[in-house]
């Protein structure tokens, strides 16, 4: 039975990139069912697409095919993969940080190596920088149709060998925890960090009570306050700003109606600190 196919990219929508992966699908197997992740990661950002990535996963059944094609390296020597996850679902992808979350977050059962000489759309050989089209979309349609099976795509690799992007843990000290800014509710502004519920849950703050936030970058704090610790934004007055449980189960910043990155110009990865301790206000 055909599983469903998802795919992601940098491409964006403005050109026929992504029409042309969907193609490539349904050549393949004209009743897949092709659906989209997001076309609108950050040119070149792998980072936030391991992010989207392990944000969306979990929520489709085991068996589904995932391609994702944020791909800076493409024509290099980086490897290609198909990575199975510990609950069941298959990600076609460059072997360049895409599954950091993943790996770390999920788990990976099992890896294995896309063959680019071989397993390729017909007459596609001398193009070197649309593997998307032609290398991991139609992998990933012939693994979503039944008609090839992942270890038929090139040796098994170990999973530990699957690269990762540097990552910090978030960790709990003295009283406070802390973590980084891993990205954005990129509509409206809210910092997610990688900081688990519980994890902070070791600060003993019940809803309602208020935490003392700090953030910083690399050289300095840029913002210091106490805010309320809320189960949704309609418990705070518009405007203010809130501490709050995102959908991932992490601890995230926000304000209500407001963006609080655009606010306090605030980044994301790995030179922005987020550090929460139990206020005495």
């Amino acid at each position: 039975m055909a599983q469903a196919l998802v795919f992601q990219t940098d491409f964006g929508l403005a050109d026929g990139a992504v029409s042309a992966m969907h193609g490539v699908a349904h050549q393949v197997d004209p009743q897949l069912k092709v659906n989209n992740l997001t076309h609108e990661i950050p040119q070149y950002d792998i980072w936030e697409a391991s992010y989207r990535l392990v944000q969306t996963i979990s929520y489709w059944p085991s068996g589904t095919v995932f391609v994702s094609v944020v791909d800076p390296g493409v024509g290099s020597q980086r490897r290609s993969l198909v990575a199975r996850t510990k609950n069941g679902q298959l990600v076609v992808t460059p072997d360049n940080g895409t599954l950091t979350h993943v790996k770390l977050l999920l788990g990976l059962e099992k890896a294995w190596l896309l063959d680019e000489s071989v397993h390729r759309l017909k007459g596609s050989e001398l193009s070197y920088t649309f593997h998307g089209r032609d290398v991991y979309a139609f992998a990933g349609a012939r693994l979503a149709s039944g008609q090839i099976r992942p270890e038929e795509l090139g040796a098994e690799v170990p999973v530990e060998s699957v690269v990762e992007l540097d990552h910090l843990p978030a960790v709990y000290e003295a009283g406070s925890v802390r973590g980084t800014v891993d990205t954005l509710d990129v509509r409206f502004g809210s910092l997610w960090s990688n900081i688990p519920l519980a994890l902070f849950q070791r600060l003993g703050v019940a809803y309602g009570q208020r935490v003392e936030v700090s953030i910083r970058n690399d050289t300095r704090e840029l913002y210091r306050n106490s805010m309320v610790f809320v189960k949704s934004f309609a418990s705070v007055h518009i405007g203010e700003p809130l501490v709050y449980i995102n959908s991932l189960l992490n601890v995230a910043v926000a304000i209500n109606q407001g963006s609080f990155a655009r606010a306090y110009n605030i980044g994301t990865g790995l030179s922005w600190k987020l550090a929460l301790s139990k206020s005495d206000r």
